[in-house]
């Protein structure tokens, strides 16, 4: 229930801003929407960590309910609506059967793979089920008049590009994040609340800087950013070498951690409006919600294989020499996922062509849909408050 709350919502909030505000705005606001969502992702452990330690792990999930009920408040009363006019035909059931089954069984079987052999009937029929389900998901979107994932997407080179690169740096950055904290509560002592409040500085990093990222994006393109974005993230994730067995936060947590959270902030913004200025306005919650799934699935198979391919099995998390050194490899292993991020933004993500002498875009004295349909009443009780411009 939870995974399909998220699915509805997460998408939904990036079309918004897309057909909410003026393209020349749209860089900062994704930005914003950034921030935010790093300060919810960092807030997440850090409060979590507390409520399990003063009462019991149950209230991480009760606590979602007030804050679900403020959103659907704020949401019905505050957000303009925009829709496609052009949508037809039925939702794709069988593309989404196919899909959802695919990922299943590929993540099973890259989970269960090394604990009981690649070969061993379940792991191997997993992942022969999965690799074939998918590859059968993608014959069905090409034939049905109403796929939930058009293939004509992909036909955007500068879409596929940053899904590519998104897939690369979120492996990385999902594996990582999965190891770090049981690397700081096993090794270095600390506690779920510490562990969770060790990562606070990439909040404020993100929240401080992601909104003028965007913004600069939007002045000079994307390209520079999203290649230098994943390089700093790579010396960051490096510099996750330093955390051993003391785990001294002044001199080997917070110096990675801002290292990383600075390469967050830079390129994270850049990536997101890049996706959603590849395709036409009206399919940005699309482009959004591939972009977004694209991102889970990288974690989630670098959770699974990344463990792995660090030498860490089932054991390592009670042996403190074997876990920190498997951690290490892997954070240079992400470190190099990292790099080849930032390579292939370079040789592939390309700047808009901008036009000389073109006029700006128009004021709006609202944030204003146009690229979509409006949402004539929330636009109309706006204007009301606005002089007429005739006078």
């Amino acid at each position: 229930m939870q995974g399909i709350g998220a699915a509805l919502l997460t998408p939904g909030s990036l079309a918004i801003i897309e057909a909410s505000f003026a393209p020349d705005d749209r860089g900062k606001a994704i930005g914003a929407w950034s921030g935010l969502s790093g300060v919810g992702v960092a807030v997440g452990p850090f409060l979590g960590g507390w409520l399990i330690q003063v009462a019991s792990w149950r209230l991480i999930f009760l606590i979602n309910l007030p804050l679900a009920a403020f959103v659907v408040a704020v949401g019905l009363r505050h957000i303009p609506e925009s829709r496609d006019p052009d949508v037809t035909g039925k939702l794709d059931v069988t593309g989404s059967v196919l899909v959802t089954l695919g990922l299943v069984g590929l993540t099973y079987g890259l989970i269960e793979g090394p604990a009981e052999g690649w070969l061993s009937a379940g792991p191997l029929a997993a992942l022969i089920a999965g690799v074939v389900l998918l590859i059968v998901f993608v014959a069905w979107e090409r034939r049905t008049p109403s796929p939930m994932l058009p293939l004509s997407l992909f036909g955007s080179a500068q879409f596929t590009s940053a899904n590519v690169v998104t897939f690369v740096v979120y492996a990385a950055l999902g594996g990582v994040l999965f190891l770090l904290p049981i690397q700081l509560q096993e090794v270095s002592g600390y506690t779920p609340l510490e562990a969770g409040v060790a990562l606070l500085p990439v909040t404020v990093i993100m929240l401080a800087l992601s909104s003028r990222s965007g913004e600069l994006a939007t002045r000079i393109g994307p390209r520079l950013q999203m290649t230098v974005g994943p390089l700093v993230i790579a010396a960051g994730l490096a510099m996750f070498t330093l955390i051993g067995y003391s785990g001294n936060y002044l001199t080997e947590v917070l110096p990675a951690i801002a290292v990383f959270g600075f390469g967050l902030a830079i390129n994270v913004a850049p990536l997101t409006s890049t996706v959603l200025a590849a395709v036409p306005a009206e399919h940005a919650g699309m482009a959004s919600a591939v972009n977004n799934d694209v991102a889970r699935a990288a974690s989630l198979i670098a959770v699974a294989v990344l463990p792995a391919a660090a030498g860490l099995t089932g054991s390592s998390y009670t042996h403190p020499v074997e876990l920190t050194a498997g951690f290490h490899r892997a954070s240079l292993i992400a470190a190099g996922l990292c790099v080849i991020g930032g390579l292939l933004a370079a040789a592939t993500i390309r700047n808009p062509q901008r036009v000389k002498g073109a006029a700006p875009a128009p004021s709006c004295p609202v944030h204003c849909g146009l690229d979509a349909p409006p949402a004539p009443v929330a636009l109309s009780a706006a204007a009301a408050d606005q002089p007429d411009a005739s006078s």
